[in-house]
């Protein structure tokens, strides 16, 4: 199937309704004919028994993630169970500048691609850092063995569910989400600090963090512009920096509790299994907090009650 260009899809749309959602139905049945290729291919290592055969033979796994980052971080405790149960080692290589396919009226940090250099140097120490990974850098035609980019093949659902299970759909390993899959010497001039961080998209409307202004110690991690919009409800909330995504592991490892909605930062939260609140949004439920720490609300009066007993008040 020949698939159309953005002006093409646009005029069909206005010239021929009719036409369009034959095309969009044609598009989505397409996505799963070749999510089943790809489970179905011989040559491609798409159930635990290839994989373990192919690492015996191999001693090593290569995975390939185009991003977000957020994504990839969720990736690893399927990679984790890979490594154990293989015991050969596995690398992760990045796949740069891919577009990213946004919402109208949204936007992200890194515009109109999902992963590229600079982030990528941002995650490189926290990945590097973890038992389970050998290599980890951008990918410049390294040979890859499984694709974990195939999550998006349009098969799997990613409105819904738990974005930490989506690598484990196409490569057939259950990844164990209640123990923690990232380790980092913690930051302990943290230890009585509140880490908040929240995203321009996955917000709840239903919440504010006004309430935070009460709470001594606060501070913020993120972008300069999610900075500056959360200032208007927390004016004593201080912006914290970092170097890398290291660092900023160690800052959430070493905090007394974190509180984000579903980006980024959250996932290093869950990965870390530390004390942690999750804002909820409606549209979208696709993270899910596992094992020890974790905690989620979709109302106020939740939110501040969870927050008041998990910072001691």
């Amino acid at each position: 199937m020949k698939k159309k260009n953005l002006f093409s899809k646009l005029w069909l749309k206005h010239t021929d309704k009719r036409a369009y959602k034959e095309y969009k139905w044609l598009l989505a049945n397409y996505k799963n004919i070749e999510f089943k290729r790809f489970m179905t291919d011989t040559q491609r290592l798409s159930n635990f028994n290839k994989i373990k055969a192919y690492a015996d033979a191999h001693k090593k796994v290569n995975f390939n993630h185009s991003g977000n980052s957020g994504d990839i971080i969720y990736a690893l405790p399927t990679i984790r169970e890979i490594h154990e149960l293989t015991g050969v080692a596995t690398n992760l290589y990045f796949r740069l500048n891919q577009p990213s396919k946004l919402a109208e009226g949204l936007t992200h940090p890194l515009g109109n691609v999902m992963l590229n250099q600079k982030m990528v140097d941002m995650l490189v120490p926290l990945i590097k850092a973890q038992p389970y990974i050998n290599e980890c850098e951008a990918n410049t035609d390294q040979p890859i063995d499984i694709d974990l980019d195939y999550f998006r093949s349009g098969a799997v659902p990613q409105d819904k569910g738990n974005i930490a299970r989506w690598c484990g759909y196409i490569t057939g390993v259950s990844p164990v989400l209640w123990k923690k899959w990232l380790t980092v010497e913690p930051n302990k001039d943290y230890n009585n600090t509140i880490v908040v961080a929240r995203s321009e998209r996955y917000r709840n409307p239903l919440v504010n963090y006004k309430f935070l202004s009460g709470y001594d110690n606060v501070v913020f991690v993120g972008v300069k512009s999610e900075y500056d919009d959360i200032l208007k409800a927390i004016p004593n909330i201080k912006w914290v920096q970092v170097d890398d995504f290291l660092q900023l592991a160690q800052i959430i490892a070493g905090s007394k509790l974190f509180i984000g909605n579903q980006s980024f930062p959250f996932s290093i939260a869950e990965g870390l299994k530390v004390p942690r609140v999750l804002e909820v949004c409606f549209d979208v439920i696709n993270v899910v907090p596992e094992g020890e720490g974790g905690h989620d609300f979709f109302f106020q009066d939740h939110f501040e009650a969870l927050v008041a007993r998990l910072a001691g008040r």
